[in-house]
């Protein structure tokens, strides 16, 4: 049976999220797929799977992990047969053992936690000595709005929480062609048009679990009504359209760090 997962913001969803989006991600995966090595690969947050199924080769065992039943049947049925192994677990909690994993990514994942440091600890945890983390995550200067987001990074504050688990921290960015800036400018003014309609500014009013449910039901509609020409392909944006850079400002639109050598505790 065919499975569909109801579009919340949350997770990439071919067809549906705008294609600017898609290819953000997809560049992002290129981007860790281009400096991962052979192995035992660990993807944390992997959604439908389809993002997971990129690292799959014949010297590479790719284990997706996601907090979600659904996410979790969906990957699996997808590209289990194609080799992707899916466990459900917390990505701040992870169930696997200390030194499992030759590699890991964490791909706009970080800034969903209210508490991020135990996600970057479980992250050291299981990878190996001379392991390597891969992080995507939005530029806090950049991003939209978001109720999912609840603890957005700047460059600074990325690189200081790595350091604190890691003792080699690489820090780029992943950024995007003027013309794909520029179609996701327009879609910022419409979404600030939308929220514009909030004049008494509820959203931010209401507990944080009512803006969310809130979100998820009205966010469908909203790409129905003001971006249904930003899917399925028919801007032509793609992951070819982004790029990966040292160059770093307030308008680059998403991080991306790379840290070695994570740290133990003392007796670990």
């Amino acid at each position: 049976m065919k499975t569909r997962s109801r579009l919340t913001g949350e997770r990439p969803e071919q067809g549906v999220t705008p294609d600017s989006l898609l290819a953000l991600h997809e560049a992002g995966y290129r981007a860790v797929l281009e400096r991962m090595g052979e192995g035992c690969v660990l993807d944390v947050g992997c959604g439908q799977g389809f993002e997971s199924a990129r690292f799959l080769t014949p010297g590479r065992i790719v284990v997706g992990a996601d907090y979600s039943a659904d996410a979790v049947s969906t990957a699996s049925a997808r590209y289990g047969p194609e080799g992707l192994r899916v466990a459900q677990t917390d990505a701040a909690g992870l169930a696997f053992l200390p030194g499992s994993f030759d590699a890991a990514c964490s791909s706009h994942l970080i800034e969903h936690f209210v508490d991020p440091e135990p996600h970057v600890a479980e992250l050291a945890r299981v990878l190996k000595d001379d392991g390597t983390l891969f992080v995507l995550t939005p530029n806090e200067p950049a991003d939209f709005e978001n109720p999912f987001h609840l603890h957005p990074f700047d460059r600074d504050e990325l690189r200081a929480i790595l350091e604190r688990h890691f003792d080699e921290v690489w820090l780029g960015g992943v950024d995007a062609a003027p013309h794909v800036k520029a179609d996701l400018t327009a879609r910022r003014v419409k979404a600030n048009r939308l929220l514009k309609l909030d004049v008494l500014d509820l959203r931010h009013r209401m507990p944080h679990s009512w803006y969310v449910w809130s979100y998820t039901r009205l966010l469908p509609l909203a790409y129905r009504l003001v971006a249904r020409q930003d899917a399925g392909g028919q801007t032509g944006i793609t992951a070819d359209d982004w790029f990966v850079t040292e160059q770093l400002d307030e308008t680059t639109l998403v991080l991306f760090a790379v840290a070695g050598k994570p740290k133990r505790a003392s007796g670990a």
